[in-house]
């Protein structure tokens, strides 16, 4: 961003979030002001300490409430919009977060004049999916290209990072279970750094991405879903049994975990829940598309060169091997 525009305001949707707090933390490097718009304004001021006093603003808006929304972006120069979840809860839907909330923010944004918009989707979304999840980042895009021809629409595969929700489960897993069940082995995934992911979004709002854009993210490898076990396995040092389910039977498998945790009212564990949504997403690969890179619409268009899983993953998967940090001092 040109230093003059230092100071500027950027309203973040879900800036308490995984993604969030690295966008944060770049946007602040860059001198923005950053208002975080979240519906627990009290879970963002850990935050506050990644930039100067006044610098990081938390205030509550739902999605849900328009008015929370246009006051979240009231003097605002730049949104960005990174609020997504990767399962419903309640009234926590796709149709309604990640849809309906789309709509929301972009047209609250058009009705304040700003043109400059970031909006953070999936590689996958795709209205003709089978998974609800993917459908509804679609028509999240669809709103804010029609609200904000000018909007940039970043869609990242699997992303990584010490708050993961990735690495994390299946480490976690191979820690306290002797076996570990997937489904869709062979699905291919591009997992991409959040603090790359984050850069993408700081450039964009520079200025560097091409207005109305879409770009998919991905990391400097691809792999398969019994690959990335395999490096979680490694890095954990644990020998565990990986086996690998059917589409068919990797849904009887949701229905019965979707089934327990609604019957213990949410107490069945989330580390063993998964859902049907989510075996329809691993039908299909999550990589960057010949489109994208022909078209140069990648983290190459940003002269982002994308970390690698080996070079991220150690430093914070080594809390689940058998002593820790302290793995290679032991004796005998």
């Amino acid at each position: 961003m040109d230093r003059l525009e230092a100071g500027r305001l950027v309203t973040i949707f879900g800036g308490s979030g995984f993604v969030g707090r690295y966008v944060v933390r770049a946007l602040v490097r860059e001198g923005w002001r950053v208002r975080i718009a979240c519906r627990r304004p009290d879970l963002a001021f850990f935050l506050q300490p990644l930039g100067g006093p006044g610098q990081i603003m938390p205030m509550q808006a739902n999605l849900r409430h328009p008015e929370t929304v246009a006051a979240a972006l009231r003097g605002a120069d730049a949104v960005v919009n990174l609020v997504g979840i990767l399962a419903e809860s309640g009234r926590q839907k796709f149709s309604s977060v990640q849809a309906q909330g789309a709509r929301a923010v972009a047209e609250a944004a058009k009705a304040a004049g700003i043109t400059r918009y970031v909006h953070v989707s999936a590689i996958g979304a795709d209205l003709n999916s089978s998974s609800a999840y993917a459908r509804s980042k679609a028509a999240g895009e669809d709103a804010v290209r029609e609200a904000v021809p000018t909007g940039v629409i970043l869609r990242p595969s699997i992303i990584f990072g010490p708050e993961d929700d990735f690495f994390n489960r299946f480490a976690a897993m191979a820690r306290f279970f002797p076996v570990i069940p997937i489904v869709g082995a062979e699905t291919k995934f591009q997992p991409v750094y959040v603090g790359d992911v984050a850069q993408a979004v700081a450039l964009a709002l520079a200025g560097t991405a091409t207005p109305g854009a879409t770009y998919e993210l991905g990391g400097p490898e691809v792999k398969s879903f019994s690959q990335l076990i395999d490096c979680v396995l490694a890095i954990t040092e644990r020998d565990r049994k990986v086996v690998k389910l059917s589409f068919g039977m990797g849904k009887f498998v949701a229905g019965v975990t979707q089934f327990l945790s609604k019957l213990t009212l949410g107490l069945f564990p989330k580390l063993l829940t998964m859902t049907g949504d989510q075996v329809e997403l691993l039908r299909h690969d999550n990589v960057v598309s010949a489109a994208a890179k022909a078209e140069g619409r990648t983290l190459a268009a940003f002269e982002i060169a994308p970390r690698t899983i080996e070079a991220i993953v150690p430093s914070y998967l080594y809390r689940y091997r058998k002593t820790g940090q302290y793995q290679a001092q032991r004796i005998g």
